[in-house]
């Protein structure tokens, strides 16, 4: 294998992030590569602390909501992903930077150049070599998520709202196709799982090995 990569997996609520994460472990695993799981917001101890802030404050104003996910998103690239990558260690993350433009940006109205401005001044060069996107119908992937627990903060929104963040997301994959892939996650579990396993082995093809 040559250097480390960085693979994102993005999705609304109710996508089956839970599931295509198991997915890309096992595969990485098989490909006996080094990686690590993290996640956003999270996956360093002072995200995490900005996560629960996030996730579970009474409210918070919708540009609040912006400088929180790329303050924890500082120190999440500082201190995990950056690190990482440099040790030839792959990484693989629950949502990055491509999140706070379906959910920040469309989700919540703000600008896309604003967006843009904190992605370039935070994120930089160290974007991902590949991401997935799981694909769902907003209306299907709410009924999910709440029959699995009980609803965050932002589980709490209306349809509209998630309706919007699917066009966040369609949005950056006309933006970036080579990188963004899309999966079907409107189907059940083994045709996921196959489509997540299809996407993976075809990068590896033509540019993760």
């Amino acid at each position: 294998m040559s250097k480390a990569k960085f693979i994102t997996l993005e999705g609304s609520e109710g996508a089956g992030k839970t599931t295509a994460l198991k997915v890309m472990k096992n595969t990485l695993d098989d490909w006996g590569v080094p990686y690590v799981l993290t996640r956003e917001p999270g996956g360093e101890k002072n995200a995490e602390a900005i996560r629960k802030l996030l996730l579970h404050s009474e409210h918070l104003e919708s540009k609040t909501e912006l400088l929180l996910m790329f303050a924890a998103r500082n120190e999440h690239l500082e201190k995990v992903i950056r690190p990482n990558l440099a040790k030839g260690i792959w990484v693989v993350s629950d949502r990055f930077v491509d999140a706070s433009f379906a959910y920040q940006g469309l989700g919540r109205g703000l600008a896309w150049s604003t967006i843009e401005y904190f992605e370039e001044m935070i994120v930089g060069t160290t974007q991902p070599d590949l991401t997935l996107y799981l694909d769902v119908e907003p209306a299907t992937g709410l009924q999910r998520a709440a029959d699995r627990s009980e609803k965050d903060r932002i589980e709490k929104e209306d349809l509209a709202f998630f309706e919007n963040i699917r066009a966040g997301y369609l949005k950056r994959l006309e933006h970036f196709p080579d990188r963004i892939k899309k999966i079907n996650a409107n189907r059940d579990i083994a045709s996921v799982t196959q489509q997540i396993i299809d996407v993976l082995e075809q990068a590896r093809e033509q540019s993760l090995s």
